[in-house]
């Protein structure tokens, strides 16, 4: 079965970096886009960005753009998503995710996607 696991978050000063890493299995990584979003409390889940799956094209949020980068290594499986200068606006569970359907860039929506990891915790301190 699909699985999509997340690591490397925790808590962080503001202005300070953090990379998040995602291992997936049970499905052809290299064929599908990749995404990020994130869930604050009482909030929606709110896209971060996308890469295609080949990785020559990536999307981002107004919000995080110019400081996170969204990557990833088809020969490991891997997407990653380096976060810089932290905002504590930034806090939230960050959940990677791959589209329902193969070889189609990644939109803002999270009904384009269907394959969820189970989230990891990011905390930014003032």
């Amino acid at each position: 079965q699909v699985q999509l696991v997340e690591s490397g978050g925790g808590l962080v000063q503001a202005g300070g970096s953090l990379r998040l890493s995602c291992a997936a299995s049970g499905f052809t990584f290299s064929s599908y886009a990749m995404a990020w979003f994130r869930q604050a409390p009482g909030k929606e889940r709110e896209f971060v960005g996308a890469i295609s799956w080949i990785g020559e094209r990536t999307y981002y949020a107004d919000s995080v753009k110019g400081r996170f980068i969204i990557s990833r290594d088809n020969a490991k499986d891997m997407v990653y998503l380096q976060m810089n200068s932290l905002k504590p606006e930034d806090t939230a569970v960050y959940y990677c995710t791959a589209r329902t359907i193969p070889r189609v860039m990644g939109g803002p929506s999270p009904d384009e996607y269907d394959k969820w990891g189970q989230g990891t915790q990011v905390t930014v301190s003032s």
